[in-house]
């Protein structure tokens, strides 16, 4: 478990998954730091998606780093598997 600040809060989507339709939002999250900390583009789907961030946002977040490959290239995924705002 990480704990982050909000650079960014994405809208939230509808995308069709196996089981049907699943909601989707994308945030940009940061290290606590300066400037320069890591910064992570995370994808959280189903009830985590509807909760709205705003930037500056304290979370904790339990992440998961993934790779696929597409068309002869890999690529990274970060879904968050669990996200709370902190007060």
């Amino acid at each position: 478990i990480m704990i982050l600040r909000v650079k960014k809060c994405g809208a939230m989507t509808t995308v069709q998954g196996e089981n049907g339709e699943v909601n989707k939002r994308m945030l940009v999250l940061q290290e606590l730091g300066d400037k320069w900390a890591n910064t992570y583009v995370v994808t959280v789907f189903r009830n985590l998606a509807t909760i709205e961030f705003a930037e500056g946002d304290l979370v904790a977040a339990s992440m998961q780093f993934r790779t696929h490959e597409y068309n002869g290239q890999t690529y990274m995924d970060i879904v968050a598997n669990d996200i709370v705002k902190l007060k």
